[in-house]
């Protein structure tokens, strides 16, 4: 290795940690002050907790014994796992579907996915808050549905670069063995798309998960996700704020998608690689 490519490799290496430094720093931030007063919070939120201002897990205690937060935890487990089922199973159907019947129809289809990834999600909120209302979706159940609609746009697109790259010749032996179109793809197509529907679960259920408009503006306050309950809970009267609850009940709630992603994200490269680049 010449000398050039190890200064190279050096910079790329400390731009990585100053950029993973300053992703992480507002995550600590929470994090301290999830373990300080509420007026400490205030005063001094960039500072460690001392032994004036470390509040223990008080905090904790108070944001878990709120109202609803134990019922929005689990309706948010139930809204993501299904909703990522979903996207998983029926984008990666119709991802192969406009890959590989070539007409019109599927190119303005697949044109149309893709449209869906820019129009940002402002201009149509208010539209389909009505429109969901109308068809009674704005429960727990129907949410899952309009979370489908919203994430088909990127799941089509990656899926569909992926599946241009596995060859036509394994769903024509499947087929010359008697395979019905059913059958093909569930034991050979989708078995070869593991490492690009593992990355588009990753990243739906990261959004979902967090996801705080879609659910405030469809299931209210009636049946709170996790992020609703948690704002909700945490806001007093007059305007205040538990700070000191706000920011353990974030902390709680970030704790679950961070375990998932680290035991899955070798799959986001490898997934995003492949359905980015090949095709």
């Amino acid at each position: 290795m010449t000398a050039g490519k190890k200064f190279g490799g050096t910079v790329i290496f400390i731009l990585m940690i100053i950029l993973s430094a300053i992703f992480l720093f507002p995550i600590f931030i929470v994090f301290i002050n999830s373990f300080k007063t509420k007026f400490s919070i205030m005063g001094s939120p960039f500072r460690l907790p001392t032994s004036e201002t470390f509040a223990g897990f008080d905090n904790y205690v108070t944001g878990i014994k709120s109202a609803g937060i134990g019922g929005a935890f689990l309706r948010s487990l139930f809204i993501t796992v299904f909703s990522v089922l979903i996207i998983a199973l029926l984008c990666s159907m119709t991802a192969w579907y406009l890959v590989r019947v070539k007409n019109k129809f599927t190119k303005i289809l697949y044109s149309m996915f893709v449209f869906s990834m820019i129009v940002p999600f402002q201009m149509v909120m208010y539209t389909m808050t009505y429109v969901v209302t109308k068809i009674k979706f704005n429960n727990p159940i129907g949410i899952i549905f309009v979370y489908l609609g919203f994430g088909a746009g990127l799941s089509v697109f990656m899926l569909s670069g992926f599946i241009k790259s596995v060859p036509v010749d394994l769903e024509e032996a499947a087929e010359i063995d008697g395979c019905t179109p059913i059958q093909t793809f569930f034991r050979i197509v989708f078995p070869i798309l593991k490492p690009t529907v593992i990355t588009v679960t990753i990243l739906n259920a990261m959004w979902i998960w967090n996801d705080y408009l879609l659910p405030y503006l469809i299931l209210g306050t009636q049946n709170k996700t996790l992020p609703v309950a948690i704002q909700i809970a945490m806001q007093g009267a007059y305007g205040s704020v538990n700070w000191g609850g706000f920011m353990a009940m974030l902390v709680l709630a970030i704790v679950p998608i961070i375990i998932f992603y680290l035991f899955s994200q070798k799959y986001i490269i490898e997934g995003v690689i492949a359905g980015a680049v090949k095709g």
